[in-house]
């Protein structure tokens, strides 16, 4: 494994956290215009630099948030969250600001992309299952915990409480979290359902009932697999529900699963050690009110 880490970001976690958590009264430009979702972002990545030292750096974008794909198996997946047509409902203030978080991420020298037809999700998993270990995943996305790998040494880097209070999650933190271990955690998604992600779940199996199933069976398929059998020692009840949601099992399961193999771009994740266009950083800092946190974000790279 290489000595440091790589630290892959999910970015859009992390700019709707800093959008919400920031007044946009507190953080705007000369001209009235918010850039509250940028210096928070920037500010929350100079943090994550500085603490966690990694050696490489990728942020991952959402090339496409709800991807047809995953709509086509569990129809009311984020549908709650789209706007008009396939649209992400997304506030106006946070959009422009996003492809000016691109530039200055662009003009410090780290890399951050998405893939069509995938969410960033994906591209974190990918990243995970492709790059040298270490790798630290940044995310307030708790269906990456299924990504934390203690063998590859892959962690999640939990910041639902924000990135001050980072959850630093191995598979032994998962199986606290949630009584199943980290490489079942999308059955257990699956099973237990998400209002945030539009997954209804198996009716009337809860958190409790799903970590019991997976402890005693293992995944999603082998707990199917098990309703067969008929020493396998089901209630009746639950069997019945089970069965039931056979067929929603299928296809949310491949849903909650992130991509391990998605085409990434050609990147260079080294960390730099100043930015790779200082004039363009300078004149960004400038034309946006952005000086306090591009200098917090360059004296991070400088260790």
């Amino acid at each position: 494994m290489s000595e440091k880490p790589l630290l892959a970001v999910d970015a859009p976690s992390l700019y709707f956290r800093a959008f919400h958590g920031i007044p946009e009264s507190a953080a705007r430009t000369e001209a009235g215009e918010p850039v509250n979702a940028i210096r928070g972002f920037m500010d929350m990545l100079a943090q994550l630099i500085r603490t966690r030292q990694p050696g490489r750096v990728v942020c991952a974008l959402d090339a496409d948030w709800r991807p047809a794909w995953r709509v086509e198996l569990v129809p009311s997946y984020k549908k709650h969250r789209v706007a008009h047509g396939e649209v992400e409902e997304v506030p106006a203030a946070l959009e422009k600001q996003v492809p000016v978080l691109l530039q200055v991420l662009e003009a410090v020298g780290i890399p951050a992309f998405g893939v069509k037809g995938y969410e960033a999700d994906d591209v974190l998993g990918t990243l995970a299952a492709t790059q040298p270990g270490p790798v630290e995943v940044v995310s307030g996305d708790r269906d990456l915990f299924q990504l934390v790998d203690d063998a590859r040494g892959t962690r999640l880097l939990y910041c639902g409480r924000g990135v001050a209070k980072l959850e630093d999650s191995d598979d032994a933190a998962v199986q606290a979290k949630y009584g199943v271990p980290a490489r079942w955690y999308a059955d257990f998604a699956a099973m237990r359902g998400d209002p945030s992600d539009g997954l209804p779940g198996v009716a009337g199996v809860g958190e409790k009932t799903a970590a019991r199933l997976i402890a005693r069976y293992g995944g999603v398929e082998d707990i199917m697999a098990a309703l067969d059998d008929p020493a396998s020692g089901f209630a009746p009840g639950l069997r019945a529900k089970l069965v039931d949601a056979k067929e929603y099992l299928a296809a949310a399961l491949p849903v909650c699963r992130v991509a391990l193999d998605v085409p990434l771009p050609e990147f260079d994740p080294e960390l730099p050690t100043a930015p790779r266009d200082g004039d363009a950083l300078i004149e960004l800092a400038r034309r946006w009110n952005l000086a306090s946190s591009a200098k917090r974000l360059v004296d991070a790279l400088n260790g």
